[in-house]
C-alpha cells in the first residue's frame, strides 16, 4: 500500500526525537471558526495526497460538489501526477495556499487521500492560513492536513467524504446538514436491522468504559496521526475528545501505534476516546495475534475514561463529517455524540 510505504519511512525518522516530544508540539491556540457555507459558493478541489487513478474520479468530484448548488474551482495541479503523488510537493502545498488566500473560494474539498500529505506541512503558510480560514473537508491521509492546521492555526477542519468518494444519500445528508442547515449534530449510528437478524448487526457500536465527557475532538487516521509524532504538527491531547479510524492494518501493527500513543503521553491527557472502523485490519500468518479488544482493554480500560468503539468514521461506505476541533459532549454507554457550540463563525 503506498500510504503504508510512505509512513513507513516517516515513522522511523519521527520516533527519533520522541522523547524531546513534549517541546516539539506546538503550543496550543484559541479555536478558530471557519465561515459558513451557502449554495452557490464557490468550493476548490485540491489533490494534495495520491493522484486519482483515472479522469472519472475527477469528474466525479466536480460533479457531486455542483450537485450540493456549489461552484468548483480546481488547483492548478490538482490532476497532476508525480510517481504516486498528485504533483509535487511545492506543487500540492501551493494549490492548498493559493486556495486559502483565495477571497472567492469559500471551502475546499479534497479529492481523495492515498499518501504523501505529511509532505506539504513545512511548507504550508500557516499565517495565510490563519488570516483566511475556511472550510478544509477530507480523511485518512488528510488526517496529517487537519492535525498540522488545528495545531498551527486552531482552525476546525473537517473530518468526512472526500470528492470522489460515495456521495450516497448518507453521506450526502451529512454535508447538507452540517454546512447548509449549520446544525448542532447528534452523531449517532444509523443501525441497520436486517430482514434475516434477529438482531442488528451492522453499525453496531460497543462501549469500551461508560460514561460522559466533553471537549474538542482531536485524532483521524490512527497511522497518520502516529507518524507525526516528534513533529511541531502535532496537536496537543489535553482534555480532548480522541477519535480514531484505520484501514488495512494488521492488529500488530494497531498495537504499535498505540504503544506509540501510550509513549509520548498522548493517552494519558485525553477525557474521552471513540473508535469508529478499522476496516480490513485482520491477523497475518504466524504465530497468533492479539485482537483489537485486547488491544483496546490494554492500552484505552487502564485510561479509566468514556469510550466506545464503532462509531461511523472510516474507510466505510457511510461516514460521518465530524470538525476536528469542534467541542462535543460524547455518552460511551449509548455510543454517541452531539456537538456543544456552533463550528462555524457567525453562526
Amino acid at each position: 500500500m503506498d500510504r503504508r510505504r510512505f509512513i513507513g519511512g516517516t515513522a522511523l525518522a519521527a520516533t527519533l526525537p520522541l522523547l524531546g516530544l513534549q517541546g516539539a508540539m506546538a503550543a496550543p491556540r484559541g479555536r478558530l471558526l471557519p465561515p459558513a457555507l451557502n449554495k452557490g459558493d464557490t468550493v476548490g478541489l485540491v489533490s494534495p495526497s495520491s493522484a486519482s487513478s483515472d479522469r472519472l474520479s475527477l469528474q466525479l468530484a466536480r460533479e457531486a460538489m455542483e450537485a450540493f448548488g456549489l461552484k468548483v474551482k480546481t488547483g492548478a495541479h490538482y490532476d497532476a501526477r508525480h510517481g504516486h503523488l498528485a504533483g509535487t510537493d511545492a506543487e500540492r502545498a501551493g494549490d492548498l495556499n493559493a486556495m486559502f488566500a483565495d477571497t472567492q473560494v469559500k471551502a475546499i474539498v479534497c479529492v481523495r487521500g492515498g499518501s504523501g500529505a505529511a509532505r506539504l506541512l513545512p511548507l504550508l503558510d500557516y499565517d495565510r492560513i490563519r488570516a483566511n480560514p475556511k472550510i478544509l473537508l477530507g480523511y485518512s491521509d488528510i488526517t496529517a492536513l487537519h492535525s498540522a492546521i488545528q495545531a498551527r492555526t486552531g482552525l476546525v477542519t473537517f473530518h468526512g467524504q472526500i470528492g470522489s468518494g460515495t456521495w450516497n444519500r448518507f453521506n450526502a445528508d451529512q454535508f447538507e446538514r452540517l454546512f447548509f442547515k449549520r446544525e448542532l449534530m447528534h452523531y449517532q449510528n444509523t443501525v441497520v436491522d436486517a430482514d434475516d437478524e434477529l438482531v442488528p448487526r451492522r453499525n453496531r457500536t460497543l462501549t469500551l468504559r461508560g460514561g460522559t465527557a466533553q471537549g474538542e475532538l482531536v485524532g483521524g487516521n490512527l497511522t497518520v496521526l502516529t507518524a507525526l509524532a516528534g513533529s511541531p504538527y502535532l496537536p496537543d491531547f489535553a482534555g480532548k475528545i480522541l477519535f480514531l479510524e484505520d484501514v488495512e492494518e494488521a492488529p500488530y501493527r494497531i498495537d504499535r501505534m498505540f504503544s506509540t500513543l501510550k509513549l509520548m503521553g498522548a493517552l494519558d491527557k485525553v477525557a474521552g476516546f471513540i473508535f469508529g472502523e478499522c476496516t480490513d485490519c485482520t491477523p497475518g500468518d504466524g504465530y497468533g495475534s492479539l485482537t483489537l479488544d485486547q488491544i483496546f482493554d490494554d492500552y484505552i480500560l487502564p485510561l479509566k475514561i468514556p469510550a466506545y468503539r464503532g462509531a461511523m468514521i472510516g474507510h466505510i461506505r457511510e461516514q460521518f463529517i465530524v470538525p476536528v476541533g469542534g467541542k462535543v459532549a460524547m455518552d460511551a454507554d449509548a455510543g454517541t455524540f452531539r456537538l456543544l457550540e456552533p463550528v462555524f463563525s457567525g453562526a
